[in-house]
């Protein structure tokens, strides 16, 4: 009778200091190489602080281990929202001529959390919101929504489309961002919605670590060449919300007295997992009127037997199966963090101050202004009139 395979799996959530030692002691003391054997580790973040320490990190692991047993994780790809986008694209014929900078005027990715970091401040300002979350849990959804198709759902095949249209994104600089942090709110209902983020003992009072950031990303590539990629994500804010945000361009030759607006598709990540799409409909009753709608996929009312699992559940699982098809690649990575290592090292340096914001608002004003900016380029002039422009649209984004 043949043995039974072996397994031994490693889940390293480390601080970057020890992660190199305990690699190597595990590489020298725990793994099992032999036909019936296979060993596996998870890697969770922070995986480096730039593109420097992010290359030291990963060549020190795949000195020690093979691709095929690293594990990288990152939740977001765990998240039932983020996996469908892959089937929403190509699995419907209905977005495949319609995906590109011909169709789709701006795509806006949110992330909010309803929640400041007291408690974890000392770990926050070492990283900061857009390590934390925007180079990694956004970029992510980013890749999803940008890369070509891939030949086949095969693991090396969708990170190959992953690393492909990274590779167009530009490096950001400080004009890209909007900045903010921040403070207490003395109106607000909590004890910990009084407290601003210098208020946490573990955070320097003259901290100018970002709580919230707005960027822009531009893909330089044929599909996607002068659309902006619009990444928005805060702590404190007024709701807990991520989505992903794609907004059509104008109807040409609107015959209904400029009343149609812009269809928009938006997949809300969390929480109450969603696909629905705005449209134009007629007015109900004796009128020939355009009024917004929406086509609605609620999870929870469509599908009132799932019970979803939660992100590191499903990502476990694949690791315990092998499956590597939801965590991210040593090249994958070298990219992201070439797009933000410019940007972080002249934030480091005390390139840009951030604005302050109340505990429980809807972040930084100057974020409204400089998503209006990002569309100003393509006003359009009927007529000597001006008509609703980019920047009109890219508005209506801004309180959803």
């Amino acid at each position: 009778m043949a043995a039974k395979k072996r397994f031994r799996l490693f889940y390293l959530a480390l601080p970057p200091a020890v992660f190199i030692p305990v690699c190597t002691q595990l590489k020298n003391n725990c793994w099992i190489q032999s036909s019936n054997s296979e060993c596996r580790v998870i890697v969770e973040k922070p995986f480096g602080r730039d593109l420097d320490s992010s290359n030291e990190l990963s060549e020190a692991i795949t000195a020690l281990f093979n691709e095929q047993e690293i594990y990288r994780i990152d939740h977001y790809l765990g998240k039932e929202m983020v996996l469908n986008l892959m089937i929403l694209r190509f699995g419907n014929e209905l977005f495949r001529s319609v995906w590109n900078r011909e169709r789709i005027a701006c795509v806006v990715i949110t992330f909010k959390e309803p929640f400041g970091t007291y408690g974890r401040g000392g770990y926050f300002d070492t990283n900061g919101i857009i390590r934390d979350v925007m180079q990694n849990h956004l970029l992510q959804i980013l890749c999803l929504v940008a890369m070509e198709r891939p030949v086949s759902v095969d693991a090396s095949d969708i990170r190959d489309e992953k690393v492909k249209v990274l590779k167009f994104v530009k490096p950001l600089e400080l004009d890209d961002v909007v900045l903010g942090q921040y403070t207490g709110n003395p109106d607000g209902p909590t004890e910990d919605s009084k407290l601003g983020y210098r208020d946490d003992p573990g955070v320097p009072d003259d901290s100018k670590t970002a709580t919230y950031a707005c960027a822009k990303l531009m893909i330089d590539n044929d599909r996607w060449a002068g659309v902006p990629f619009i990444m928005k994500c805060g702590k404190a804010m007024n709701e807990r919300k991520a989505e992903i945000r794609v907004q059509f361009r104008d109807t040409p030759s609107d015959i209904f007295g400029s009343k149609c607006q812009r269809n928009e598709l938006v997949i809300r990540v969390q929480p109450n997992e969603a696909v629905y799409c705005k449209m134009n409909v007629k007015s109900p009753g004796m009128t020939f009127e355009a009024e917004e709608s929406e086509l609605n996929l609620t999870y929870h009312e469509r599908f009132e037997d799932i019970d979803l699992p939660d992100a590191y559940e499903r990502l476990i699982l694949d690791f315990i199966l092998g499956t590597q098809t939801n965590f991210v690649r040593t090249d994958e990575l070298a990219e992201a963090w070439r797009i933000f290592t410019p940007l972080l090292h002249k934030l480091d340096a005390g390139g840009k101050t951030p604005v302050d914001y109340p505990y429980g608002s809807r972040g930084v004003a100057a974020a409204d202004e400089f998503i209006q900016q990002v569309g100003s380029s393509s006003l359009v002039l009927t007529s000597g009139t001006l008509e609703r422009s980019e920047e009109f649209y890219i508005e209506r984004t801004l309180d959803s």
